[in-house]
């Protein structure tokens, strides 16, 4: 197992570590992608595949999956990794003059199947991989986990492009004035929020808000990295102050005080989170 960041899982049913110099990318739907931006050794993707624990038959998903690929991959040889028994197999490529290899396992992790793969020039070392796979943890259903902040995952990095961008495109078509994501345009965030045009129930659109009045926390002060909070069914942006390690909830900026139905001053709550740093 290695050291490094921690990754949840988009409904948090199983998580792993990665190496803290690697990132997530975006890839395609249900698969996550990591690598090294800066000095790149490979490209880790994992996606996983679960059999609800209601079936008879759950416990033996990941078995039997194994088990289904040895039967029909015949290059795949069973080995393990960590406390996990793996399928494994490695197709080698060439691309752009360049040799490279994918390394894949298919994982037992009892009703669920992971699928990881590794690809690397020829040559390259799979020990990172290899570590990733052995801390995989499954979480069990139903059970409650005590909430986390984690690196901020692509899923809530498009939630926060999404509503920044809602945001400039409200300011644009009411306001008729440009949103440069700066403190002057607190002013106008506050105009959108009095304007009356939301009702209490449209929580996305202050949520949204409260989002854009944290990127412009990002855009003025030095210190705040954006993360993933993972508590139970809330999976959401928020924001961490480094320094200190304060965590700034954008839910609780805007759509908290509205629900309540209480008044909201964008620029007041933004002068109390600099003047609480």
């Amino acid at each position: 197992m290695i050291s490094g960041k921690k990754f949840i899982s988009p409904g948090a049913w199983f998580s792993m570590v990665y190496p803290a110099n690697w990132s997530e990318f975006e890839d395609s739907e249900d698969t996550f992608l990591f690598y090294d931006p800066a000095n790149w050794n490979g490209n880790f993707r994992i996606s996983a595949y679960r059999k609800e624990a209601k079936f008879s038959d759950a416990a033996y998903f990941g078995k039997d999956t194994v088990r289904q690929e040895l039967k029909t991959n015949e290059t795949a040889s069973l080995v393990k990794v960590g406390k996990y028994d793996c399928a494994y197999s490695k197709e080698m490529f060439q691309e752009e003059g360049a040799y490279y290899v994918s390394h894949i396992w298919i994982v037992d992790a009892g009703n669920v199947a992971f699928e990881c793969s590794f690809t690397v020039p020829k040559g390259g070392s799979v020990t990172d991989a290899q570590g990733i796979i052995e801390g995989l943890e499954v979480r069990k259903e139903g059970q409650k986990y005590p909430a986390e902040i984690i690196p901020i995952r692509v899923s809530e990095i498009s939630q926060v492009n999404e509503a920044y961008e809602w945001t400039v495109s409200i300011v644009k078509k009411q306001l008729k004035k440009d949103f440069q994501g700066v403190e002057d345009d607190l002013s106008k965030i506050q105009t959108v929020i009095e304007s009356g045009n939301f009702t209490p129930k449209q929580k996305e659109a202050w949520l949204a808000l409260g989002i854009t009045i944290c990127v412009i926390l990002t855009n003025e002060i030095e210190g705040f990295e954006w993360m993933s909070l993972i508590d139970g069914n809330r999976e959401a942006p928020v924001l961490q102050y480094l320094p200190t390690g304060q965590v700034i909830d954008p839910m609780r900026l805007v759509w908290s005080k509205v629900k309540a139905g209480e008044h909201c001053n964008g620029f007041e709550e933004y002068k109390n989170i600099i003047e609480n740093l």
